[in-house]
């Protein structure tokens, strides 16, 4: 949760967040911190390179959270929790990353140690990820599995 709101902050975001807008936001910024705007020995130079790097990774971040992303995205998402168990998972913080049978990641925003704690105890969790997880927190796809072709 931390990361998304330092994100939006970033670009001025409230809820929800939309895909121009945000494109539009990004490219000023990328405009505005762009290195080669600095001239060699300038210190704003190497905070512009930092910058740089953090409103890439932002916009990467927000494009993948965002409504339009996630629904344009639903049909795979819902193919892959119904069809694919639970390979491993992490928590840390407010943050669950379930790995799925298939290779899949997928991270859920705010899912407190409680909830985490009842989804390890759980007799099936992948049961109980169905009912408690999936569709109550904000999600997004963080690794793709390995494609056998």
């Amino acid at each position: 949760m931390k990361r998304i709101n330092q994100y939006k902050k970033l670009f001025e975001i409230e809820d929800p967040i939309e895909l121009a807008a945000l494109k539009s936001t990004y490219r000023r910024l990328v405009k505005q911190w762009h290195p080669d705007k600095f001239q060699d020995g300038d210190p704003m130079q190497a905070e512009a390179a930092v910058m740089g790097r953090e409103i890439t990774d932002g916009y990467h971040f927000l494009v993948s959270i965002a409504p339009e992303t996630i629904e344009a995205n639903r049909p795979e998402y819902e193919q892959v929790i119904m069809e694919c168990g639970i390979a491993d998972y992490k928590h840390k913080g407010l943050l669950l990353e379930i790995t799925f049978t298939n290779g899949d990641s997928y991270e859920y925003f705010g899912v407190n140690a409680n909830v985490f704690k009842k989804f390890i105890n759980a007799d099936k969790q992948v049961r109980f990820a169905k009912r408690f997880i999936y569709d109550a927190y904000l999600y997004r796809k963080s690794k793709k599995g390995v494609s056998e072709e």
